[in-house]
């Protein structure tokens, strides 16, 4: 997962998975959902992220109970 915010437009792209996106539904205006081939979410997309959700909260993300201990180390 990634987490990307564009100062220059205002908007917050979180990536669920690496996939090409097929599909986009707007669930409210400025806020979008988008979906690879299969009907999986891909990401959603946050127009004017700065004013729906106050600088605080996209400058201060609070990452909480990931399951550390499933994740696969990478091999070299």
């Amino acid at each position: 997962m990634r987490i990307e915010y564009s100062k220059q437009v205002d908007a917050l792209y979180i990536h669920l998975r690496e996939a090409p996106v097929v599909e986009s539904q707007d669930v409210e205006e400025g806020v979008t959902l988008d979906f690879d081939a299969a009907g999986h979410l891909v990401g959603l997309e946050i127009l004017d992220a700065s004013e729906r959700m106050g600088l605080s909260s996209l400058v201060n993300v609070s990452i909480e109970n990931l399951p550390i201990e499933r994740v696969p180390l990478e091999t070299a």
